[in-house]
């Protein structure tokens, strides 16, 4: 028998890295199914072989799920899941349980078991769950998802998939190596917006599109901010509900200040992906994809008024170019943000109307303005109007639409909404509809925008070997500051 007296005592941090480590050659190689599957709803094929019914992978009707991030947009997304009827909350995790925006989720979640840290949910296995929710800070999302994705478990994860370009990149390589289920938060992409723009490009209703504007106007967290700032706001005393240190994960050592938490950390280049990161991906998920847009190969600052290397601009105007596509011309993308900085809008472009199913902003309603949060989609023989979310294309002018009414195809109707999606697809029904090969590339178009904006720069981007050519600092920063020490386990895949 082995003396063990004089081995060296393994830490917490040794034992996690082990356990991602058994992880990544477990479910890399092999998936253990539980003796429950052999008895639950089987595969079902047609005559001619398609998949009728696929075969479920949870033993009851409802998904057992733990949140992660449960404060402010995260208890609106579980309250989402709620409202499926297909899941349970069996855990909650967050690293200020029992603050003002944590409480009421707590208590209407009273029997689901209770963490702080992410790490302890997942290497204690206290609990059994079927499937990780995360709703907290964008820079946040990689680390966790990560965890998750190497423990096996399908997870759900708002948008933008996480902060920085590699990040993503990671993050999608891990999703293919673990061989779990993704759905990244953009819940437009389950309602008709989706399904509307595919049957019109199918059709050829939607066809040489050349470019394309995207706006988002409304009043942000930062506007009205001294734009000479150059250091960070100064140390206030933590909340003692808060563990600031965990809440950091991966980004480096700042003092506590309430304006890096509670959706103030949108704010900052370092911890948020500002309007971009916000709002793209719910105003350009459904063209990105549909058109096979993939990556940009330039990035152009145009307009960046207040540029400040620390936080977001007052007011941006970003041009991506996309090359041709197949049989598509190339497209240029242009992005608008800031009060007062508006797109051209064509002739009988109309009233711009705000979509219904926006949820609540952090600071209250999305107000109501003159050019609500869209898009202007110019193709060669027509023009197309649209929102945000799941708002559906209309065509302009009104002559043109009357036109064309009586050509429009049938537009599918959608079988769930983006979170019964998920539970679906995790119960083996559906597949979801912005897995992360999906939704991995939109999100670092949203990292190469945010890069452009942070360097107050125009980016040459390679998309094969993607790497930025023309900024040596700025293809540095694709990769992000290197994390924190204790964290760098999670960018060993």
């Amino acid at each position: 028998m082995k003396d063990k007296s004089n081995q060296p005592k393994q830490t917490k941090g040794d034992k996690r890295r082990d356990f991602l480590k058994k992880s990544a050659l477990a479910f890399g190689a092999f998936h253990i199914i539980p003796s429950h599957v052999l008895f639950s709803k089987p595969e079902i094929r047609d005559k001619a072989g398609e998949i009728v019914q696929m075969a479920s992978k949870v033993p009851s009707d409802r998904v057992n799920l733990a949140c992660i991030g449960i404060g402010n947009r995260g208890e609106q997304v579980i309250n989402d899941f709620d409202r499926t009827g297909l899941s349970n909350v069996v855990a909650l995790c967050d690293v200020d349980m029992g603050a003002p925006h944590t409480a009421k989720i707590m208590d209407k979640h009273a029997k689901a078991k209770r963490y702080k840290d992410f790490r302890d949910l997942f290497d204690k296995n206290g609990v059994e769950f079927d499937a990780a929710v995360i709703c907290t800070p964008d820079f946040s999302h990689f680390p966790i998802t990560m965890h998750a994705m190497a423990s096996g478990k399908p997870v759900y994860v708002e948008k933008p998939m996480a902060r920085t370009f590699q990040e993503v990149e990671l993050m999608m390589k891990a999703a293919k190596k673990y061989d779990v289920i993704t759905q990244m938060g953009n819940q437009g992409h389950s309602e008709a917006n989706a399904f509307q723009f595919k049957a019109w490009v199918d059709a050829g209703i939607i066809k040489d599109v050349k470019h394309i504007d995207c706006h988002m106007n409304s009043r942000r967290r930062w506007h009205g901010w001294d734009t000479s700032k150059t250091t960070y706001p100064a140390a206030e005393p933590i909340p003692e509900t808060l563990d600031w240190d965990l809440w950091l994960t991966t980004a480096e050592h700042h003092n506590y200040n309430k304006d890096f938490a509670n959706g103030q950390w949108r704010c900052w280049y370092e911890f948020g992906m500002g309007a971009l990161g916000d709002w793209g991906a719910h105003i350009m998920d459904s063209f990105h994809r549909y058109l096979d847009l993939g990556l940009p190969e330039e990035i152009n600052a145009v307009k960046l008024d207040g540029h400040n290397p620390l936080f977001y601009p007052q007011a941006t105007t970003l041009d991506f170019k996309f090359p041709k596509r197949k049989k598509m011309p190339a497209l240029t993308v242009t992005w608008y943000d800031g009060l007062e900085n508006l797109p051209p809008l064509p002739e009988g472009y109309g009233s711009s109307e705000l979509s219904a199913d926006i949820p609540a902003a952090g600071t209250g309603q999305i107000e109501q303005r003159t050019l609500n949060p869209g898009k202007i989609i110019y193709g060669k023989d027509l023009t197309f109007k649209g929102g945000s979310h799941g708002s559906t294309l209309s065509i302009i002018p009104e002559e043109a639409a009357n036109d064309m009414k009586n050509s429009l195809p049938e537009v599918p109707k959608s079988s769930s909404n983006h979170f019964a999606n998920f539970l679906l697809a995790v119960k083996g029904e559906e597949k979801t509809r912005s897995p992360f090969e999906v939704s991995g590339p939109l999100s670092q178009v949203f990292s190469l925008g945010v890069l452009a904006q942070q360097m107050n720069a125009n980016l040459k981007f390679d998309r094969k070997k993607k790497v930025i050519t023309n900024n040596k600092v700025a293809n540095e920063l694709l990769n992000g500051t290197p994390p924190r020490k204790g964290w760098e386990e999670y960018y060993k895949l």
